[in-house]
């Protein structure tokens, strides 16, 4: 199977996180191409010509791409192994409508916190902060956000995690006293070894921003 799937990703990206942890959640073997997001490669430009970004899921010489949608892809196509998404319909679309609200209120607000200007960052935190509380209600006492098993939200906003770190040090708060419940259960999926392997070091993560902003002059 190796040399049919090839996955393109940035080792730092939450986005392709989702795609080498649902890899790993499904026991599938793949090869893993590295991208320099700053000269990206011309498979990747031909892989995906639209958006020109990671992750992209290459099948059989066919291209997946935004990391919702390779999930969702590696769930239905390894059908045999545990599955993410609930067979119920109502609960199916409840999980995507919860994994699209971690992009918006987690994703798009934490790249306002990272890749912000020092002025825009208490906002995008209140909004941060406000997503986070909400996604903890959800989740509610729950081991994790499909109940017992690990799935699709899950895999969605785990690799957040990794960003927590920076999200603090920027905005200068503690999720944990926010969202106490949010981060035992962010423990709890690193606990996974799909998890734990797939997902980048928070400081690894935090040195980066660092060099960004100092790079792009934002603070």
């Amino acid at each position: 199977m190796a040399e049919e799937l090839i996955l393109l990703d940035e080792w730092l990206s939450m986005f392709g996180m989702r795609a080498r942890i649902a890899l790993a959640e499904k026991g599938i073997k793949y090869e893993y191409k590295e991208e320099d997001l700053e000269n990206k490669s011309q498979m990747l430009l031909k892989m995906n010509p639209i958006h020109k970004k990671i992750p992209v899921l290459i099948h059989k010489g066919k291209p997946i791409s935004e990391s919702i949608i390779i999930v969702e892809y590696i769930d239905e196509v390894w059908k045999d192994k545990v599955p993410f998404l609930p067979s119920d319909p109502y609960q199916k679309a409840q999980a995507k409508f919860w994994a699209d609200f971690v992009n918006k209120k987690v994703g798009d607000v934490g790249g306002r916190i990272w890749a912000g200007k020092r002025d825009e960052i208490e906002l995008a935190k209140k909004e941060l902060i406000e997503g986070l509380k909400e996604l903890e209600n959800v989740l509610g006492d729950k081991p994790y956000f499909g109940g017992d098993t690990f799935g699709f939200v899950d895999i969605a906003l785990i690799p957040f995690y990794s960003w927590f770190y920076t999200y603090e040090k920027l905005c200068n708060f503690k999720v944990e006293e926010e969202c106490e419940k949010l981060i035992v259960w962010a423990k709890r999926c690193k606990q996974r070894d799909s998890v734990s392997k797939s997902v980048a070091d928070e400081k690894e993560v935090y040195e980066f921003v660092v060099n960004y902003r100092m790079r792009f002059e934002l603070d």
